[in-house]
């Protein structure tokens, strides 16, 4: 299953040229390094829908809580980052 993912930006690192600006993102406790090229309204706090390791869109936090609620109901949060669970 492929899918986009919601998480929080939680540090913008390279903040100098837009196409290579990154960020720490924050997936319901799993953190990972994401491209932030396509949003570059992405702030620190702000939710965004990452899709293989780039952000596609900035989202509001209800919508992110709705579809983490969502993803955890499927068990799939895990599975999509790479963590099966056991």
């Amino acid at each position: 299953m492929c899918l986009a993912v919601p998480g929080r930006v939680i540090e913008i690192m390279d903040e100098g040229d837009v196409s290579f600006r990154r960020g720490r993102v924050d997936f319901g406790g799993i953190r990972k390094d994401v491209n932030l090229a396509y949003v570059p309204e992405a702030e620190i706090g702000k939710y965004v829908l990452v899709h293989v390791g780039f952000a596609i869109s900035v989202i509001d936090e209800a919508e992110a809580q709705r579809v983490f609620r969502y993803l955890e109901e499927l068990g799939g949060l895990q599975e999509e980052l790479g963590e099966i669970p056991q």
